[in-house]
Order: structure tokens, then sequence, then C-alpha cells
């Protein structure tokens, strides 16, 4: 049986509208007949309570045969039309058979009579009972297909996020962990004490970025340790040319956000920013809580006579971090860009989230 409408409580409101129908049955007959109360009730509730579980799997299994979607209208409504009127009449024998076994139990002359005109009029609710019980389950297994439907989307977006996630960490520039490599070869006959300490720094960013999952955020403290270890191997390479200054609000280090989403931002800076000044620059990076919404901000010094790819928006790890926010948040979570003379300036706004909220 379909889970949304036979699980146990659905099944449970399911018989008590059924018992509702049956008492409004029963009073409907005390009203025509003037039966005695006891003696409708006997008859009409186990009558409609024994009706209510033939159209639940009837129906249920005919919505089943045939689905909407891929059955014509005129099919569908020939088949619950015969199914709905064989029912109804079955329930009116069943009516006939029950209400002279009450008469046989209960020796009442007031007892429940099926004449022709309350056959009748009981073949005509039974037609209409087994019609809405259809709709019903036709309503239940829609939902449940939308719900399925749903759950699947759900899975395909976690997947694609950590298949984005994969290709980013691919994307993290080879010519890094080429320039890194070579700089600890430099330093292994320079100071082997320092290039001890960059082999270090080098396996622990990617150990680090190897434990990331796409759809579990991490706390902005994380992130910012993560663009430290970068910062600090990149630092082994341009020495005092590069420099970086943290501004961070002691309220915003435990906000959540996608993990990975300021490495591509700082590679940029240092790539696109650092790396094209004779006498290089800083590094600048502020976040900050503002109520419901955290502003994280990356600038960094820039050659004001130099067009490069980060600096006209449209690198790849802008789009990336673009397209990332808009998936994790929606409209709630947006970045921006902007070039002012010799500062290139991105700022993320993204939903304040924590652990324990």
């Amino acid at each position: 049986m379909s889970g949304a409408f036979w699980a146990r409580r659905s099944s449970a409101l399911y018989l008590l509208a059924w018992l509702m129908l049956g008492v409004l049955l029963a009073g409907l007959i005390i009203a025509t007949t003037g039966a005695s109360p006891g003696a409708v009730l006997l008859f009409a509730l186990p009558l409609t309570l024994c009706y209510a579980i033939a159209c639940g799997f009837s129906s249920y299994y005919l919505c089943r045969a045939y689905p909407l979607a891929q059955r014509s209208l005129g099919a569908v409504l020939l088949v619950f039309f015969f199914s709905g009127v064989s029912a109804a009449l079955l329930w009116c024998a069943a009516g006939s058979a029950w209400a002279a076994l009450c008469r046989l139990l209960l020796f009442e002359v007031e007892s429940v009579e099926v004449d022709r005109p309350f056959a009748a009029l009981m073949l005509g609710i039974g037609v209409l009972l087994y019609w809405m019980t259809a709709v019903g389950h036709y309503l239940a297994l829609e939902f449940e297909r939308a719900r399925r439907a749903e759950t699947r989307e759900l899975e395909s977006r976690l997947l694609a996020q950590d298949a984005e996630l994969r290709m980013l960490r691919t994307q993290i520039d080879p010519h890094f962990l080429f320039n890194s490599l070579n700089s600890v070869s430099a330093l292994t006959s320079i100071d082997p004490g320092l290039a001890r300490d960059m082999t270090l720094q080098l396996a622990g960013f990617f150990r680090q970025t190897l434990g990331l999952e796409a759809h579990r955020k991490v706390r902005l403290r994380d992130e910012l340790e993560l663009v430290e270890r970068f910062l600090a191997i990149e630092g082994v390479r341009f020495g005092p040319r590069l420099a970086s200054e943290h501004s961070v609000g002691e309220d915003a280090l435990e906000c959540l956000l996608p993990p990975m989403i300021l490495q591509p931002l700082v590679e940029n800076a240092v790539k696109h920013g650092i790396a094209g000044l004779l006498d290089g620059g800083t590094i600048r990076l502020a976040a900050e809580r503002a109520g419901s919404l955290l502003r994280i901000r990356v600038e960094n010094d820039a050659d004001p006579d130099e067009a490069g790819t980060a600096k006209t928006g449209k690198g790849i790890g802008l789009v990336n971090v673009r397209q990332r926010l808009a998936a994790a948040y929606g409209r709630e979570g947006s970045v921006h860009w902007a070039r002012e003379d010799a500062t290139f300036r991105v700022e993320l706004v993204l939903p304040a989230e924590t652990e324990e909220k």
C-alpha cells in the first residue's frame, strides 16, 4: 500500500472520516424511516466501515493500474464508472442482508427496512463515496510522486555540489603546486628547516581540502584557517612581497558557509593581483556579522594599468563562487566585485547561520 495513504495515522483518519459518514447515514435513515436510533446505528456503522475497506482496496489498485499521466481520461472515467456502480450494488446487497440479520438479532419491528427507494439512495451514495475515495487515492499517489521527485532532486543537487567541490579542488592552480614544490626544492639546500615547514604546510592544506564535503557547511573560523595555510605557503615563494591583514568580528567566526568559498578569491588575489606588482602588495580580508547577514570582503592591491581576468569579474573562481552561493542560498546569497584605482574588491553577502541555529 502507499505509505502516504496507508500509514497508521492516515488509515486512522480515513476510517474516522468514514465513521462520520456512517453517522450521517444513520441520521438520514432515522429522519426518513423513523426507525429506532440503536437499530439504525447497528445497521449503518458496520456497513459503512466494511464499505470503506472495500472501497479503499478496490480504488487503490485501480488508481495504480490506471495512472492519470499514462491513461486517457475517457478510459479512467469509464473504468471508475463501472467499478463505482458495481461496488455500490454490492453494498446495497450487503445492506439488505445485514438489515435482515439485524432484524433476526434484535427482534424489533422498527428495524431498518431496505426497500426500493432506500436501496436507490444507498446506490447513489455508494457511487459518490467510491468516486471520492478514488480521488483521494489519486491525490495521495500524486503527493507521493511529487515527494519522490523532490527527494531525487535534492540528492541530485547534493551530488552536483560534491562534484563541484571536487572540480574546485582540481582547479586549484597547478602552478601553485608546481611553484611550491620548486620553492621546497630550492630551500632544501638553503634552509632545510624552512623547507620542512613549507612541506608540512602544503601537506596540511591538501589534507584539509580533501576532508571537506560540499553539502556540509564549515565555520568561518575553519575557512580562515585554510586561507592562512594557503597564504603561508605562498608567503614562502613571494617573501616580503606578500602581506596579509585580517579583520574578523568575533561573532562572525562561528557563522557557517560553504567550504572553500574564500580560497578561490584569495588565490585570484595572489595570482592576478600581488604577482603582477614589482613591490608586492597586501591582501585584506574582513568579515562581520550584521544582524541576520554575514558580510565578507576580500581586497588586494593590483596594478592600475593591468587588466586581468579576475579584474573584470569573469574569472573561473568568481563564477564558481557566484554559482555556489546561488545553489546554497538562492537570492539570499550574493557576490559583488569592483575595481577602484589600485584595489580590487570582492564582497560576499550570505545568511548568518550557526550550528546552534
